[in-house]
């Protein structure tokens, strides 16, 4: 495995010209996006794909996004194009959107769980991109990390994950955007969000000027569905996830001083909005940018700083139950389950 920096705004053309040889002889990156770092491979190749699936421990049943340059490129990877996805594309791409739509046969079945329909985006980090450009082909890429486990926003955190499962991991510094992508479902007339993110239900909802669904329901742990991310317990760090709303702080510090016991030498961190909040001397207290895009980015480095430490149990304060915090929210239930 070889970890290579690389210049996060003006990619060095020798190093991208290396990832994308690799990519090209099937072999696995790992690079910045603008969302969370990815595991590439050549999306139409499905030899190199089965390849992440390994690396990963991720099962054949969950799809991956394959990544492109442009919006025509997303066109030649579908069976149907309608008039909602160019409206999607043209307001959000490039940037951390992805559209779901009836895929043509070029499109590896490995790619799409075996469904008829294949996940896709346009990423905006220079990086991401240029590869994208110099290997030719789309790029599938999952968050680059063990499957279920914390998303990557660091080449340090996919060095800790995957290690040499990986053949190159482009250091691009840390991720802007902090959590992945919203992914948007496009095979029936309503659009549905999938998985939320940055990209809210009604920023989506004023473009397409129709109501914009949730999948709401979770989908059982094993079969095919259309989205990666999907899955009851996803996000998840090493720590058990405790979620609490600053009301019932007094309910919080009666269960931790219960279960103080299970902590161990890990201790306690407390992840909050409210710095006031009364909590247990023993408790180490980390502050959260009280502003979702501020919170999505923190969000991960937070706790893989808390793994890192050895921390036990992490509670974390809910945020707002608001449109803008639903990716948030989202995130948080899974890494809690």
């Amino acid at each position: 495995m070889a970890l290579v920096a690389i210049d996060a705004e003006n990619p060095e053309p020798e190093i991208i010209a290396r990832a994308a040889d690799l990519l090209r002889r099937g072999q696995l990156v790992a690079f910045p996006t603008e969302t969370v770092y990815g595991l590439g491979a050549n999306a139409l190749n499905a030899t190199a794909v089965a390849r992440i699936f390994a690396a990963k421990a991720r099962p054949a049943w969950n799809p991956v996004i394959a990544h492109v340059s442009t919006i025509a490129d997303a066109r030649a990877l579908t069976a149907s194009w309608p008039a909602i996805a160019d409206l999607l594309a043209t307001a959000f791409w490039p940037g951390p959107l992805t559209l779901v739509l009836p895929k043509r046969d070029i499109v590896p079945d490995i790619v799409s769980a075996g469904l008829p329909a294949v996940a896709l985006r346009v990423p905006s980090h220079a990086v991401a991109r240029a590869l994208i450009a110099a290997a030719g082909f789309p790029i599938a890429a999952p968050s680059a990390n063990r499957f279920t486990e914390l998303s990557p926003t660091t080449a340090a955190h996919v060095e800790a994950s995957l290690g040499n499962r990986v053949d190159m991991i482009l250091n691009g510094g840390s991720a802007d955007v902090g959590i992945e992508s919203t992914v948007v479902d496009l095979t029936s007339d309503q659009p549905v969000i999938l998985r939320p993110g940055v990209i809210s239900r009604d920023m989506i909802a004023r473009v397409v000027g129709v109501p914009v669904g949730m999948a709401s329901d979770r989908q059982p742990e094993h079969g095919p569905r259309l989205s990666p991310g999907m899955m009851d317990r996803h996000y998840a760090p090493r720590a058990d996830v405790w979620l609490f709303d600053a009301p019932d702080v007094r309910a919080l510090r009666q269960s931790l001083a219960q279960r103080e016991s299970r902590a161990g030498d890990g201790g306690i961190a407390a992840m909050v909005l409210d710095w006031s909040l009364a909590l247990p001397e023993q408790v180490r207290v980390i502050p959260m940018p009280n502003n979702p895009s501020a919170y999505a980015r923190a969000l991960y480095a937070t706790l893989h700083d808390l793994d890192a430490s050895g921390s036990a149990i992490v509670a974390i304060e809910r945020p707002p139950f608001t449109d803008a915090w639903a990716g948030i929210h989202d995130r948080l239930s899974r890494a809690a389950h």
